[in-house]
């Protein structure tokens, strides 16, 4: 049986002030009338929780709203100046930071250089450089970093990286020791398990379940199941590179377990370009590859692909409509064996992103599959499509088919959302309450 929590005054009090922060901060700025209707309290109830709440500091007058009959009301906003957030994004190439305030305003972005050499001390120094760049009036409450592996929980290490790209970052109790270092709160994410946060935003705002699958370099997933990530009991959920397939070595053949094998060496960026070049499509790089296959396959602009639907297309964040395999059909762009194998090209790369896709959603049963990555960004509506029809001919899935929706960078986006995620459930004392207590 369970057992109800009393309600004492503290916790009714608590309830409504974390009601009307979450409110202000969604639809802010707002009178005293507004937010005891919004809220469901009484005018004096809410007129003690915006007492306490000014008296907090967490909530200051926006002024006076004007151009209404009767008594002029005073409007108030949460205090964006109560706490900071920053999001880091560590690649091998550089470090990017994003500073924020409560409100979520970005108040900095800059880039930086990686660590100097391996060795916690290095990287220490590069984190400490790169988020002076971006800096705060004060402390930021939280630091979420985004890096190409993950944290196990069971040995505090990262893994699934590798000592050739991360070498700096190969210590024990990695988290703890870069709190203690930099003397902020840090917590580490995979960068795209972020990328899938920001997108829930985007591509995946109507479905709590779906899988975000990253083609890059490299490749990489993240599952979202009840609107949640799942990071696996080691933190290595969506480590899809190593997915053992067909026509792919396997590890024991790599002689590693993270060696060159599976769903990496059939799709990832490299085995794409070489697989594109095999059909006549030039390119230096998987992206050039890819970018030229569409442009051969007449699926580019002026080209007639605004003729047909691909399968699957729908408007705003699903693609943009009107595009996909049936513009295909249309008119391509150069002599007709050249665009024959452009789309022989790109059947065979929608092909082998669809093989490790139909693993994943047999499993996972998602409602949608968010597509992402350079190499999806490359080839647009039209690969999209392709692959939509390519996984349904494989799976039983049923799962809708989008390409990401996020602009700019989509790992600094889901860092900084939920490292103010975090600060707000901190300052605010917790996530919005499903009612108020009137």
């Amino acid at each position: 049986m369970t057992e109800l929590v009393r309600g004492t005054p503290g916790l009714v009090r608590a309830v409504n002030d974390r009601a009307a922060l979450h409110l202000l901060l969604r639809q802010g700025p707002l009178t005293r009338p507004e937010i005891s209707r919004l809220t469901g309290l009484s005018k004096p109830t809410a007129s003690q929780v915006l007492a306490r709440l000014e008296g907090a500091g967490l909530v200051v007058g926006n002024g006076l709203r004007t151009g209404l009959p009767g008594r002029v009301p005073e409007t108030y906003r949460v205090n964006a100046a109560a706490a900071y957030a920053t999001a880091v994004d560590v690649t091998p190439d550089r470090i990017a930071v994003r500073t924020a305030d409560l409100a979520g305003a970005v108040l900095g972005e800059a880039e930086a250089p990686v660590p100097a050499g391996p060795g916690r001390e290095a990287l220490v120094e590069a984190l400490r450089a790169a988020l002076a760049l971006a800096p705060a009036p004060r402390p930021p409450r939280r630091v979420v970093v985004g890096v190409q592996g993950a944290v196990d929980p069971t040995t505090g290490r990262l893994a699934y990286a590798s000592e050739e790209d991360m070498a700096a970052w190969l210590f024990p109790d990695v988290e703890r020791t870069l709190a203690e270092a930099l003397g902020l709160p840090v917590r580490i994410e995979n960068d795209v398990n972020l990328a899938a946060v920001a997108e829930r935003a985007h591509a995946a705002a109507d479905c709590p379940d779906f899988v975000l699958l990253w083609a890059d370099e490299g490749l990489g997933a993240a599952l979202v199941i009840g609107g949640r990530l799942h990071r696996g009991h080691f933190g290595g959920a969506g480590e899809v590179g190593y997915l053992p397939l067909p026509g792919a070595p396997t590890a024991r053949e790599a002689g590693h377990p993270y060696g060159r094998h599976g769903y990496q060496e059939l799709a990832g960026g490299e085995a794409i370009r070489d697989l594109l070049h095999a059909h006549g499509v030039p390119g230096a790089d998987f992206t050039e590859t890819v970018t030229e296959a569409v442009r051969r396959a007449g699926a580019g602009s002026g080209t007639g692909a605004e003729a047909g639907t691909g399968a699957g297309a729908e408007d705003g964040a699903g693609g943009r409509a009107g595009t996909g395999a049936a513009a295909m059909a249309g008119a391509g762009s150069g002599a007709p064996e050249s665009v024959e194998a452009a789309r022989a090209g790109l059947a065979a790369v929608a092909g082998r992103l669809a093989s490790g896709l139909a693993s994943i959603v047999t499993v996972v049963d998602p409602g949608l599959v968010v597509i992402a990555g350079r190499l999806c960004a490359a080839g647009g509506e039209p690969l999209r499509a392709l692959v939509e029809r390519e996984l349904h001919a494989l799976a039983h899935s049923r799962a809708r088919i989008r390409l990401s929706a996020v602009t700019g960078n989509p790992v600094l986006a889901g860092a900084l959302d939920l490292a103010l995620t975090a600060v707000r459930d901190e300052v605010f004392g917790g996530p919005p309450p499903v009612t108020p207590c009137p």
